[in-house]
């Protein structure tokens, strides 16, 4: 049996543009990993590893042009859109080699003998290595930041973790553009190809996560696939750590007091935020809760204006598309539900932004009204206007987890009077990060950030975006009574290589 196409396709047209691959077999998948684990030798060297992910930086950087026009073909984000995504990606990998060349990521902790403390402690010593091969599983809607050059296939290689890409199908020819930069920076520093791995096929991201030297996972998508694969990763005969984001509401509350104060702002801020990308967004304000009455009138009036100016944009695919349209006009149908901008179809190829309305009694208590709780991917967001404060903390408590909450707070709230404090205390145990004032979409890459949040917005405690997001490829490991000449370089007393430790309790810079 013949193996099948892969297909770039335009999703302007819904058009094929060129058969860029086949789906990978089984065995190809196999070939794949192992070529991965044979690389793993070649990523021992922390300067070496470093040096890889700048070089790599570089490379997408020197063939942007190229890949931003095919990124565009095959994604409709448009030439600005992906060239910022791109530039954000070459950062990551730099910022990741930052954290391999200082090495606090290692977490050296070395402790000497103490036989006065009780029960005695003997001569232990604690760094992390790497897990092995890693599975990535890459989203539709960041082709860069978030495919096979994005955050977990950097985090993976700084870690010293050999990648195998499972490609998005919304963009096939992008990432096969990029593997072979990516394989190109490994060369330069003697790094075999195989470091990054490359498959195409639903059946082949099924193998991937089944085969025996795959050591852990990352996974940005649907709540539906990525629980799937995590479920999958649980079955094997030896279970991995499956680190996925799989879909996310991302809360907004809006106070009285702050929509009394600024309701035009934030119903502008808010569909700025909704649309941004055409509302493809993993952190998208998905449903906001607003006052009823004149100040939440103001708020729903400004969002209108605002959202009515929009132009109609393209899914990333036409089954996206079509979930969207459908979704909708299934949340519309509903008892309470009006459409002050309706969503929809803009087009044979398009769709409209627009928002829903319901009161947010009907969320209170479980019923029909629980598939507005549900993530609708695309730009379309749902007000819940409520009576009271009661009515507030009675909806948020029947939410997932979530990546983002956001509270809206008047000018004397956030300076700490009123119920500025016991909204954030109410809302912290919803999501990974809180937002205060300011709108969810955009995730800066920093260290302090953290993307990821109570299930289902992740699978995992860990964060995917940031310097921490190395620590999910890692397993610590301790040695006792090892001779210094059989420790390995970075455990030793002298600290030859200069790494961050803690010696003895005592942190050392």
């Amino acid at each position: 049996m013949a193996a099948a196409p892969v297909w770039s396709v335009d999703p302007r047209t819904g058009k094929q543009r060129e058969q860029v691959a086949v789906e990978a077999t089984a065995q190809e998948v196999d070939a794949a990993v192992r070529a991965a684990d044979a690389a793993r030798g070649a990523l021992t060297d922390r300067t070496v590893r470093a040096a890889f992910l700048r070089t790599a930086a570089d490379e997408l950087k020197a063939a942007e042009s190229t890949l931003v026009e095919v990124a565009d073909a095959e994604t409709a984000l448009g030439p600005v859109r992906l060239a910022g995504e791109l530039a954000r990606t070459c950062y990551q990998l730099r910022a990741f080699a930052d954290i391999v060349d200082e090495g606090e990521f290692l977490g050296v902790v070395v402790n000497h003998p103490d036989d006065t403390a009780t029960p005695p402690i003997p001569d232990l010593r604690r760094y992390k290595v790497p897990l092995g091969v890693v599975a990535v599983y890459s989203a539709s809607n960041f082709p860069f930041a978030f495919s096979v050059p994005g955050g977990d296939t950097a985090s993976a290689l700084a870690a010293g973790c050999p990648v195998v890409v499972k490609a998005h199908p919304d963009h096939p020819g992008l990432s096969e553009l990029v593997a072979k930069v990516l394989r190109r920076a490994a060369v330069r520093h003697d790094i075999p190809e195989g470091v990054v791995g490359l498959v195409h096929g639903f059946e082949a991201g099924i193998e991937l996560i089944k085969h025996p030297l795959i050591a852990a996972a990352g996974f940005t998508g649907s709540i539906r696939g990525g629980r799937a694969l995590f479920d999958a990763a649980a079955a094997r005969p030896v279970p991995i750590p499956f680190h996925g984001e799989l879909g996310s509401l991302n809360p907004v509350v809006v106070t009285e007091a702050a929509a009394t104060e600024r309701a035009e702002a934030i119903g502008a801020g808010l569909a700025g935020s909704m649309t941004l990308g055409v509302g493809q967004f993993c952190v998208k304000p998905g449903l906001v809760l607003v006052p009823a009455g004149a100040a939440g009138d103001g708020l729903v009036k400004s969002l209108t204006d605002a959202v009515s100016d929009t132009d109609a944009g393209v899914l990333l695919d036409h089954r996206m598309r079509d979930n969207f349209v459908a979704g909708v006009a299934e949340r519309a149908a509903l008892p309470d539900v009006e459409s002050p901008v309706t969503p929809g179809p803009g087009g044979e190829h398009t769709v409209s932004a627009g928002f829903l309305t319901v009161p947010a009694a009907r969320l209170t208590t479980e019923g029909e009204h629980d598939l507005l709780l549900e993530e609708c991917f695309g730009p379309v967001t749902v007000v819940a206007r409520y009576e009271d404060e009661a009515e507030v903390r009675a909806v948020l408590s029947r939410l997932p987890g979530n990546l983002t909450a956001t509270v809206q707070l008047s000018a004397e709230e956030a300076a700490g009077e009123g119920a500025g404090a016991a909204l954030l205390a109410e809302v912290t145990p919803l999501a990974g990060r809180v937002l205060v004032n300011g709108w969810p979409t955009g995730v800066a890459v920093a260290a302090a950030q953290h993307h990821g949040g109570p299930y289902p917005a992740t699978t995992s405690t860990s964060t995917s975006v940031g310097g921490t997001a190395v620590e999910r490829w890692l397993r610590p490991v301790a040695y006792q009574g090892v001779p210094e000449a059989l420790l390995p370089a970075e455990l030793r007393d002298g600290n030859p290589l200069g790494l961050p430790r803690r010696f003895n309790g005592v942190l050392e810079r």
